[in-house]
């Protein structure tokens, strides 16, 4: 991968995205940009941009994306990522797609895309499988990780819940919903000439989708 690249961070819900922009946030020494953990900045900091977004928020509204661009151009011009960062969780429609573009290109950063790609059926039947405690928070996996006793947290023996939105049902909106909003965002990236790089991905261990990703990034 060129130096003073932005790293373009993408997968479905559940795939293990986040997990995959911080390990490869640590490997190799970039930092990892999030607009969630931005808005969260910026409201904790009391800043002006924090101030609208925390209006928004309250009242019910949508964070439209003139505001998400600004706030993410004002973070893309800090000094720790002049040598490159990843962004996690932006773009995620076209308009924020055309003004990271001009933002980039005035930067002069290199761009790439990582575009996890991971069987839908996978991803579905790991969320439906995942439980937590409701008293000290644990979390397991009937499948992958589960606990000593069926059904029971290992800590208190407390009961184990599932989360009300961990049903194929909503996974399978959820995954409409990317497709919608992501496709075009692809396309875009395609036309204005970015890398992709595509990287399958499934039930191994986060580390060795890392290892494949940076080995797809150092193939140039």
């Amino acid at each position: 991968m060129k130096a003073n690249s932005a790293v373009l961070l993408f997968g479905p819900p559940g795939s293990g995205k986040g997990t995959q922009a911080v390990l490869l946030a640590d490997g190799l020494r970039l930092p990892r940009i999030s607009t969630g953990d931005i808005f969260r900045q910026q409201v904790k900091e009391r800043t002006e941009l924090g101030r609208e977004v925390e209006a928004i928020l309250q009242s019910g509204g949508l964070v439209s994306d003139e505001l998400v661009n600004r706030i993410v151009e004002s973070r893309l011009e800090q000094p720790d990522c002049a040598g490159g960062f990843i962004l996690d969780g932006y773009p995620r429609t076209v308009p924020q797609a055309r003004m990271l573009d001009e933002l980039l290109a005035r930067l002069g950063k290199g761009r790439v895309v990582v575009n996890l790609l991971v069987d839908y059926n996978i991803i579905v039947g790991r969320i439906i499988a995942r439980r937590s405690c409701p008293v000290c928070g644990a979390s397991y996996n009937l499948v992958s990780k589960p606990p000593r006793e069926d059904s029971l947290c290992d800590r208190d023996g407390a009961a184990l819940v599932q989360r009300d939105d961990d049903t194929e049902e909503v996974m399978r909106k959820r995954f409409e919903a990317y497709d919608q909003q992501t496709l075009p965002v692809m396309d875009f990236f395609r036309a204005a000439g970015y890398r992709v790089v595509e990287v399958v991905g499934g039930n191994g261990a986060p580390e060795d989708l890392t290892a494949a990703i940076r080995a797809r990034l150092d193939e140039e």
